[in-house]
């Protein structure tokens, strides 16, 4: 599956449970824990492989831990990652990641090596070296559910961290832990903690006491109903399937949940593809004189889809949500046209036919000629005049800070991770009010079959835990097979039993006298005609 990344605009101010970048609410704290005998942790009955332990009072905050949040992976919205921690005393920079090292120190095997780490964990390594990508990405493959980056280097305003370190130099401010363009398959999330917190965290780790992280995230969740959107266009291979296959959990979101598609589209003055002179620039790239402008789809400016049509085409699709979507926030027939112009359209050579076009509109139940009219009166394409809708669409854009397609937004938040159904269904429900979730939420975001439930309307897995089969089925089904190989077993003794009197019958028939005596008290033939009654010995 393709993935996608929510836009980074300005610096990330995350408290102990303030807003990121992308407007998630995430949390960085330590449990304490007692110990069951109430004695703290020593790395003797650690390595012991004892299970009461400590996690020292000395590190937890009640308001939690200042940190930053990566902007890749794919965070548990409105759920959480509570594990014990490992340091891996290295900055895993080196995708063979060794398990067997690092703190706390483990019992050793029977070959004389320290146990690897314990899944699942939580994994903390060093800043620097490599991308912070690259350092997840190791985690990753070596089983964290998680990462806690420590930071190297001080914030010049703790001034408390400088002296400690005796360092001259400090940053003025935490890094952004950005994706460097390669992060699409990180599944993970990943904290970066401040130095000062991390030290004292590698102490704890160091002195071989256990420590016990919880990685937290919270959508805004203002109200009983939640507002979604999707920035994307026409154009974009990455969001199809979801634009395909979500309309089913649209239409049972209901009213609870307004969805608002966004066409992303480029300024084209800006972009300064409309010269001083008023000519434009960018030739087949825009529409109305070089104002409004996408990129080409096939990079052919001479053939093809060009970026003059995805700008038409984003634009027809905004007439259509605006009379067939806007009133009620589902819009059945926006995701019809959308569905049929992908299945019958989206090719270089239909892509801006007129009659595919119609065909969609017609499969899809939209009036064509109410959505021209639309397209014409919000300004037109064709000439040097501003389109009000395309307009708006470019102020929405930039202050929502959207740099990165396809991007989706649950109640203002950035979604990260996969674009799939299941990803922003689990994000739309995780955006109610707690208490005001939808029963199509109660119902189907644990469900191992989403897609399914949603169109049920009941999880096919609810019972017994993940699609396990219910007692009393299980004992009848036992039962009916016994039974089967019951009555197979008694059939195939009973047809050997007369088989073999057969054979018998068949033997004395051969070999036995076969002259009259009438003097005889009877004939050695009548122990087989009676079937054996009769005794052969006088």
């Amino acid at each position: 599956m393709s993935l996608f990344r929510g836009a980074v605009l300005g610096s990330i101010i995350a408290a102990a449970s303030a807003g990121t970048p992308d407007n998630v609410s995430s949390r960085l704290e330590i449990h304490p824990l007692c110990d069951v005998d109430g004695v703290a942790a020593t790395p003797q009955n650690h390595l012991n492989g004892t299970s009461s332990y400590q996690i020292p009072h000395s590190l937890f905050k009640e308001e939690g831990y200042d940190h930053r949040e990566a902007l890749f992976g794919m965070p548990p919205y409105g759920g959480s990652i509570a594990q014990n921690v490992y340091y891996a005393d290295a900055d895993l920079c080196d995708p063979n990641v060794d398990t067997r090292r690092g703190y706390p120190i483990r019992a050793k095997d029977s070959n004389g090596k320290m146990e690897p780490w314990a899944s699942p964990y939580i994994l903390m390594v060093d800043r620097g070296g490599c991308t912070f990508v690259q350092k997840v990405r190791n985690a990753q493959r070596s089983g964290a559910a998680g990462v806690i980056i420590a930071d190297n280097t001080c914030l010049c305003s703790d001034q408390d961290c400088v002296s400690a370190n005796g360092e001259d130099v400090c940053q003025t401010a935490e890094p952004i832990m950005a994706d460097d363009g390669s992060g699409g398959d990180i599944s993970i999330p990943a904290f970066l903690m401040f130095k000062k917190d991390a030290d004292a965290v590698k102490a704890e780790l160091r002195s071989n006491h256990v420590v016990q992280m919880e990685m937290a995230w919270k959508l805004p969740s203002p109200d009983d109903r939640v507002e979604y959107d999707l920035w994307t266009v026409p154009s974009d291979s990455v969001s199809k399937e979801f634009q395909k296959n979500f309309k089913e959990v649209a239409v049972a979101l209901g009213d609870r949940a307004y969805f608002t598609p966004h066409m992303y589209v480029y300024d084209g003055i800006k972009s300064h593809c409309q010269g001083a002179d008023g000519k434009n620039m960018c030739f087949n790239l825009c529409t109305n004189n070089g104002r409004y402008c996408a990129t080409d789809p096939d990079n052919d400016l001479e053939k093809g889809t060009s970026g003059a049509d995805v700008v038409t085409e984003s634009l027809r699709r905004i007439c259509i949500w605006k009379h067939y979507g806007e009133a009620d926030g589902i819009g059945v027939e926006w995701w019809d046209y959308v569905a049929e112009f992908m299945h019958r359209c989206d090719t270089p050579d239909f892509f801006a036919n007129e009659d595919c076009i119609k065909d969609a509109y017609k499969h899809s139940n939209i009036d064509g000629g109410m959505v021209d009219r639309c397209m014409r009166d919000s300004g037109g394409l064709e000439k040097d005049v501003p389109n009000a809708f395309l307009d708006l669409e470019i102020s929405s854009q930039t202050q929502r800070g959207v740099v990165v397609l396809p991007t989706a937004f649950v109640n203002t938040a950035a979604i990260r991770g996969s674009l799939s159904v299941a990803s922003i269904f689990d994000a739309i429900c995780a955006g109610f009010l707690d208490g005001t979730e939808p029963d199509i939420c109660t119902k189907c975001v644990s469900c191992p079959d989403q897609i399914g439930c949603v169109r049920a309307k009941k999880c096919a897995h609810s019972s017994g835990g993940g699609g396990g089969v219910a007692p009393h089925t299980f004992f009848l089904t036992i039962f009916v097979i016994c039974g089967m190989f019951g009555a197979a077993g008694f059939y195939h003794w009973k047809k050997t039993k007369d088989d073999m009197r057969d054979q018998v019958r068949g033997i004395l028939a051969e070999y036995m006298p076969l002259e009259d005596n009438e003097n005889d008290a009877g004939s050695p033939m009548d122990f087989a005609r009676r079937g054996g009654s009769t005794s052969l010995i006088s």
